[in-house]
């Protein structure tokens, strides 16, 4: 029986025992490279940047996408999507220098972040950024400190007010958030910098979470910004989901971007330059972890625990978010229900729990679908883990683009004091 391969990249393939990924074998990765590993296809990344690029632009010639680079923030990964045309969405100095590093038209990145440090605005001002996302008063106050002289186009992030339909601490929208200036605030913003010769105020912004699937949060968000006065650029964030599991209804990249230009038409008018800035949509359907099982063992439920687990994947410790894997070659083997678990010492150490996997022994592969966003990220070293190589697919060639952390990386910073 084949495998359901829906969650993976499209170029996905199982041979025999084997699944190919960008015509590279996993077994060979596992085998030359190790595991736990982090595997993308390139294909997969330029495919999905050049469906955003047509679905915005062939509907709103004056529109920009831009990579939210905070969902893989790695050079190689930021240099895929900047050549198929992308700008970047960077937060602080540190993305900044990444995205600069990796190629990207200064012009075509916008700085964001609830807490910019001097430093922060200093090196966007530096570099000419298109636009700093003004984000509360203290950014406003910074800017006037540190332009020296320079004019610097900015937009101003309203938080409009729209609880999404995700989890918490992936919404970004709402009245309590930490994220921009609540609508009732936006007048008095706007005053302060037009009374600031170093600011070009250009227009909004509004991002109101992630891994949302209702389109209709991404309409209100556009008529929220509506209401206020209007401006020449409008920056409509990201936050579209990916499908994660089977039963996960996500619209379409063209369905989301032609229901947040018809709104942004109907609401705003057609004379106006629209941004985007997906990151998990982007990339997380790119991505492929590989692991190799380690244990198995049977205590009141069955733990399947691999060799990664919480250094390389955050997402079901901190959101709840669950997985679909498979083990490799076992394509007809009847599943059984387990938690597939890591080898951190933390009972919080779920990759996915209660999940139907076909029942692996010792040494088995397992590949998780779904994890081109915010793994590599917020990867770490607990239990002084090694974080995981990061590995390029495409066209048959497997090539190691990150290598894995050794031990003597872990200590590289330590003074000896």
């Amino acid at each position: 029986m084949a495998p359901d391969l829906s969650l993976f990249p499209p170029s996905a393939v199982a041979n025999g025992d084997d699944l190919r990924i960008g015509d590279c074998s996993l077994r060979e990765i596992a085998a030359d490279i190790g595991t736990p590993a982090y595997v993308i296809d390139t294909g997969a990344l330029r495919s999905q940047a050049s469906a955003y690029r047509s679905a915005l632009t062939g509907r709103h010639p004056a529109g920009r996408v831009c990579f939210a680079v905070k969902a893989y923030p790695c050079v190689p990964v930021i240099r895929e999507l900047v050549q198929a045309g992308l700008g970047c969405d960077v937060v602080g100095a540190g993305e900044l220098r990444l995205a600069l590093a990796a190629g990207a038209d200064p012009a075509a990145i916008v700085m964001h972040g609830n807490a910019k440090s001097d430093a922060d605005i200093a090196a966007a001002i530096d570099a000419s950024i298109g636009y700093i996302a003004v984000d509360g008063f203290d950014d406003i106050d910074r800017i006037e400190r540190l332009a020296d002289g320079r004019k610097v186009p900015v937009l101003l992030r309203v938080s409009p007010g729209i609880e999404s339909a995700t989890h918490t601490a992936l919404a970004t929208g709402g009245k309590d958030s930490k994220f921009g200036v609540p609508v009732e605030q936006v007048p008095e913003a706007i005053r302060r910098m037009r009374a600031i010769a170093a600011i070009d105020m250009r227009g909004l912004h509004a991002h109101i979470g992630s891994q949302i699937m209702a389109v209709e949060q991404f309409e209100a968000a556009v008529a929220a910004l509506a209401t206020l006065e209007r401006f020449g650029v409008y920056d409509f964030g990201g936050g579209l989901a990916v499908r994660y599991v089977p039963e996960d209804n996500v619209p379409s990249v063209d369905d989301y971007v032609g229901r947040l230009v018809a709104a942004a038409h109907r609401h705003l008018g057609t004379g106006i330059e629209i941004l985007l800035e997906p990151g998990r949509s982007m990339v997380g359907s790119a991505g492929v972890t590989l692991y190799r099982v380690v244990t198995v063992k049977r205590a009141g439920k069955l733990h399947v625990a691999v060799d990664g687990g919480m250094g390389d994947n955050l997402e079901s410790s901190l959101y709840g978010q669950r997985f679909a894997p498979l083990v490799l070659g076992k394509w007809d083997t009847e599943p059984v229900l387990a938690d597939l678990v890591g080898r951190h010492c933390e009972e919080g150490d779920v990759i996915t729990p209660g999940v139907l996997i076909a029942e692996p022994g010792i040494g088995d592969l397992v590949a998780v679908p779904a994890t081109g966003a915010y793994c590599f990220t917020m990867a770490n070293n607990y239990n002084a883990a090694l974080r995981p190589p990061v590995i390029f697919c495409n066209n048959g060639t497997a090539r190691i683009v990150i290598r894995r952390e050794t031990f003597d990386d872990l200590r590289v910073r330590e003074t000896g004091a």
